[in-house]
């Protein structure tokens, strides 16, 4: 289902625990890093899109997060010729999406990357908001800025000891911080996958600036 201008309409999905980390996932058997998201289907709206991509790619269910915000317009990107199948190049231009940014309201281990036979992930973690563009497809990541800089303004307000978090320090009660965090005791990935705690080194709050789509 393509608008006039070649654009699919899909959701993009940023998923936030209690210390505003973000869930990020290593597309299967690549070095990509992305957030969850997913076309629109025939008579969805972008919020039902959200739901059933949300349980697809990573196994929640409604009542496991809190719409906290959504992108006022659709933010988009063209995808280059090269990823567009033969038959589909001269129509298909990329994806426009609408963004949703969730509280997890659940836990780790209700995550489940197995929640369908064709998983979309093989490793994830938890990244500081200002997740590292870099080791994300090249064609994407001025949406990425686009959509995290307009939803920065609904992070949830976290206590104090969020500044040691986003340092990656830990706080005086012993606290984990972004880099230590480690799936739920329930967790399960696909065979062969493995959790990477910290894929391309310190995220930094800075770390998007400057950083544009091809």
């Amino acid at each position: 289902m393509l608008d006039r201008d070649g654009f699919r309409p899909n959701v993009g999905i940023i998923l936030l625990n209690q210390k505003n980390q973000v869930f990020w996932g290593k597309r299967i058997r690549t070095h990509s890093w992305q957030f969850p998201q997913g076309g629109i289907d025939r008579g969805e709206s972008p919020e039902q899109a959200m739901f059933r991509e949300l349980h697809e790619e990573i196994g929640l269910m409604p009542d496991h997060v809190r719409i906290v915000a959504r992108t006022r317009d659709w933010l988009r990107y063209e995808v280059p010729e090269r990823y567009i199948r033969r038959d589909a190049r001269g129509h298909y231009k990329g994806q426009k999406q609408i963004w949703f940014l969730l509280q997890l309201t659940g836990h780790d281990w209700n995550l489940n990357l197995r929640a369908t036979n064709h998983p979309e992930f093989d490793a994830w973690r938890w990244n500081d908001y200002w997740v590292p563009l870099d080791v994300v497809v090249e064609f994407k990541r001025g949406v990425y800025e686009m959509a995290l800089r307009e939803l920065a303004r609904y992070l949830p307000r976290n206590d104090h000891r969020n500044r040691y978090l986003r340092s990656g320090m830990r706080t005086r009660d012993g606290e984990q911080g972004p880099h230590d965090a480690m799936p739920g005791p329930g967790m399960e990935l696909p065979p062969g996958a493995t959790f990477e705690p910290n894929p391309q080194g310190r995220a930094h709050p800075d770390a998007i600036k400057g950083k544009h789509a091809s």
